[in-house]
């Protein structure tokens, strides 16, 4: 996918998160049910970077289900989900909490290394298969000695609903297998990038990682499958 193209679809998403921020923050503050089988494999002091931390539910998950010191750093490019998760996080005060605004169409802007780094909800809004795999090689690259890399991939084209979503791409894009543009549906109308990750391409990210698979499952949504996720450990 070249840049134009890869500019274009990010621009599209960052409008969309702007659009849509408060009705995400109001409708995405549960926890998804695939992050208990997490729990099994986390200790704590933990170190944390969650990558499209949005408006921070995965921290308070854990901060929930964890005994000890967590230390959360989140990363987003969308300030007012960024707020909202700085709002919900204060109120747990054994998570030490570092937040910043950024592009994961950019590099991570420091070499720090974590215990675990969380990539969820994210990877359908990476354009191009090359830089789904360079993230993942990237954030990798991040963790401690025996550190875990934990993402999800969101299986919206198996489900009808999400497949009656679809709209017809503009003449001058030029999209790869697997890319779709979707309506939203609450409040203002607005449209958002996603790919879909097929069981080829979720094994091709798990192999870009270099890192070894604990586990491998589905969960999540109406259905109990509507995500894919993986454990790495490094």
């Amino acid at each position: 996918m070249d840049d134009q193209t890869v500019q274009r679809l990010n621009a599209i998403n960052r409008e969309f998160y702007e659009v849509t921020a408060a009705e995400f923050d109001q409708t995405r503050g549960q926890p998804w049910p695939g992050w208990e089988r997490l729990l099994p494999y986390l200790r704590t002091p933990l170190h944390i970077l969650d990558v499209g931390c949005g408006n921070g539910r995965f921290g308070i998950f854990l901060a929930q289900h964890l005994e000890g010191e967590i230390i959360y750093t989140g990363i987003d490019n969308n300030p007012a989900l960024l707020a909202a998760a700085a709002a919900a996080l204060a109120e747990r005060p054994q998570v030490a909490v570092q937040l910043a605004a950024h592009d994961l169409l950019e590099h991570l802007p420091d070499t720090t290394t974590y215990d675990l780094i969380a990539l969820f909800g994210v990877l359908h809004h990476i354009p191009g298969a090359a830089r789904r795999k360079e993230l993942v090689r990237d954030l990798a690259a991040r963790l401690k000695p025996g550190g875990l890399l934990a993402f999800a991939c969101w299986r919206f084209y198996e489900y009808p609903r999400f497949r009656e979503r679809i709209l017809p791409w503009p003449d001058d894009l030029k999209a790869e297998p697997g890319d779709y543009l979707l309506d939203w549906r609450r409040g203002a109308f607005a449209r958002r990038y996603c790919h879909y990750v097929d069981d080829a391409e979720h094994t091709t990210l798990v192999a870009a990682s270099g890192l070894t698979e604990i586990i491998t499952y589905r969960a999540d949504g109406f259905t109990g499958d509507v995500n894919r996720y993986s454990l790495l450990q490094k």
